[in-house]
């Protein structure tokens, strides 16, 4: 039973599954949602993502209909009903349904949420060569750290980096690059690994945490700081990462050329760090 889907408590194939269009999460983008993956058949970092998604539905006052506990298992039994071999998830939760008043509506339930799709990874040869973005004014709201399903302005970066011919689109906000439309920053700095500071204009990864401390195990100089554009230009590496991009070598940002215009040792050290890291965590040494 491929692409699957679990909707407030019903499993369906995912191309059957639906929600009323009174649903606040269709009519006002009122919720939050979480991007999970696998490796090895077991989803990479579950309890930090359950954490994550709680965390961004508490800020925006929204109580899930499942518990923590209730989510993993639905998350896990999912992963099984698929068959796949590796499966991406997305668990999307709303604050439900009700006539269309910008007030918070009284006494009902949110929407849960979850589909589950074959895993595609990103090729070899992009990896190995590398890719380029641009940068872009950063339009977002001023909480950025909320992973809120008010997406339009990352989905009009992203657009603008495609037909312009890259990869992705960094946000700028008063002369400092935060992140992209859908994936964390890091910039090699003066030997020293750099990624912008947690706060209201940046929604830290998963696996930006973890490249964190796999820097800090490996003796890597890592700090969070502001980082420029000018900065970017001048950095030795840039990278990007994410769920389901890991760890990205960035070549190129606004056509020029970054270091030696491919991905350098320290990025590549990272990677090579992290799917180590993968497969020790998921008991493949």
């Amino acid at each position: 039973m491929p692409n699957v889907a679990y909707v407030n408590g019903k499993w369906v194939a995912l191309q059957s599954a639906t929600i009323s269009v009174e649903d606040r999460g269709f009519q006002f983008g009122d919720g939050v949602y979480e991007v999970m993956r696998t490796y090895y058949g077991q989803v990479f970092h579950l309890t930090g993502h359950i954490e994550r998604l709680l965390e961004s539905a508490d800020q925006v006052q929204i109580r899930p209909r499942e518990t923590p506990g209730q989510i993993q298992k639905i998350i896990e039994a999912g992963c099984k009903k698929t068959g796949y071999k590796e499966t991406k998830i997305y668990v999307q939760i709303t604050r439900g349904i009700a006539p269309r008043l910008h007030s918070f509506p009284k006494n009902n339930r949110p929407t849960s949420v979850y589909t589950f799709r074959e895993m595609t990874v990103i090729p070899q040869k992009t990896r190995s060569q590398g890719v380029s973005v641009i940068s872009v004014e950063d339009i977002r709201w001023g909480r950025c750290h909320v992973k809120s399903l008010n997406l339009l302005p990352n989905v009009l970066a992203r657009e603008q980096a495609l037909q312009s011919g890259a990869y992705e689109a960094l946000f700028v906000r008063n002369g400092w690059v935060w992140e992209g439309a859908g994936s964390n920053l890091f910039a090699i700095l003066d030997q020293q690994i750099v990624t912008p500071p947690k706060g209201p204009f940046l929604l830290s990864g998963i696996t930006r945490e973890q490249v964190i401390q796999l820097g800090q195990k490996m003796g890597m100089p890592l700090r969070e700081a502001e980082i420029s554009l000018e900065d970017i230009y001048r950095a030795d590496e840039v990278f990007l990462t994410g769920t389901t991009i890991e760890i990205l070598p960035v070549v190129r940002v606004n056509g020029r050329k970054i270091g030696t215009g491919k991905p350098g040792k320290i990025t590549q050290r990272l990677s090579s760090a992290f799917e180590e890291e993968v497969r020790v965590l998921h008991g493949h040494p």
